[in-house]
């Protein structure tokens, strides 16, 4: 298996992160409205816990729209898969050492490091998107940490939204690769 299949098969299989993204969205969604409306405590507390289970939702996401979700054993790209994913539970260390300096850096911290977590996302997925995906994360982290005084909340709101339109980004470029591959056994 070359690299473009293995990236073309992340693509289809995975729909283009589209499953989790969105998951990842509706999470960042949730603690938004938990901060904004009832307290910083609890947003961080589902942010982090329910975290852990992104992957988790996300096969299960796919499984209920009738999307196969199973990679093949024999991709090489599974492992990269698997070391992007643990980038992030190991950097909320980083994450944490900045909230409890300063409780305003929680979410501007969480978003760089996010953003650092999607660049793999290049490689794993052969899409560009996860460049810019990155940079807008990493670069509103650090302007909501360093140079804007905004209520707690805005740094998930951002991310939520960001997620949620990269997610279509991504389904609508595997929804391209399966098209042509649909083509391509018609022909």
């Amino acid at each position: 298996m070359t690299v473009e299949q293995a990236q073309r098969e992340m693509r289809i299989c995975l729909l283009g992160g589209f499953m989790g993204q969105l998951v990842s969205a509706l999470l960042w969604l949730a603690s938004a409205a938990l901060a904004t409306w009832w307290s910083h405590s609890s947003a961080i507390t589902l942010l982090i816990a329910a975290g852990f289970f992104i992957f988790p939702l996300t096969k299960l996401g796919l499984r209920l729209i009738g999307h196969r979700a199973q990679v093949s054993a024999d991709n090489p790209l599974n492992a990269l898969g698997m070391q992007a994913a643990f980038v992030l539970p190991l950097s909320l260390l980083l994450v944490g050492a900045a909230a409890l300096y300063r409780i305003e850096w929680f979410y501007p911290a969480f978003m760089i490091v996010l953003g650092a977590h999607y660049l793999p996302f290049v490689t794993l997925y052969g899409m560009r998107m996860f460049y810019a995906l990155a940079a807008i994360l990493v670069g509103a982290g650090v302007v909501l940490a360093l140079y804007v005084q905004m209520p707690f909340s805005t740094g998930a709101w951002f991310t939520a939204a960001v997620l949620a339109v990269f997610a279509v980004l991504g389904r609508s470029h595997a929804v391209r690769d399966l098209n042509q591959s649909s083509t391509a056994a018609l022909s």
